[in-house]
């Protein structure tokens, strides 16, 4: 007997999709109040060049779970915008290495700020114990599926 205990139209995917979408909404909201003139999908670029400056393309693929094309389209607008660089790799001519800008390296602790703040207002009235076994069971259906 399947392991659900969801109604017909009561999905996984859609109340956790729900809930991204709101807090994607909000930090997004955060962001704009705050003069920070950066969309959610290149704060995530961002965030993992802040993990690991340096990356290639295809790792920041990887790490976001995004396309290609996706990517193309991102780091093309945070180098515009003066946040990243792409660097020819000194082992392979064929790809590029993305780094940070000083501009870029400097939105990091502002915009963890709005991110931590923006989870806060999320997660308020929500007890500790109930956010670890959220965490605990979305853990699990991800590994479950990987």
């Amino acid at each position: 007997m399947p392991n659900n205990q969801f109604r017909r139209g009561e999905l996984y995917s859609f109340i956790t999709g729900l809930a991204s979408t709101a807090l994607a909404r909000r930090l997004q909201k955060n962001f704009k109040q705050n003069g920070v003139d950066i969309t959610i999908e290149q704060w995530s670029v961002l965030y993992h060049l802040w993990k690991h400056d340096g990356m290639s393309q295809q790792e920041l693929c990887e790490a976001s779970y995004r396309d290609k094309p996706s990517i193309t389209r991102l780091l093309d607008n945070l180098e515009r915008q003066g946040l990243v660089q792409r660097v020819p790799s000194k082992d392979d001519r064929r790809m590029k290495r993305i780094f940070l800008t000083t501009a870029g390296a400097g939105l990091r602790d502002s915009t963890m700020d709005l991110a931590n703040k923006t989870l806060n207002e999320a997660l308020e009235g929500v007890p500790a114990k109930e956010i670890e076994l959220c965490k605990s069971v979305l853990q699990r259906v991800y590994d479950n599926l990987t």
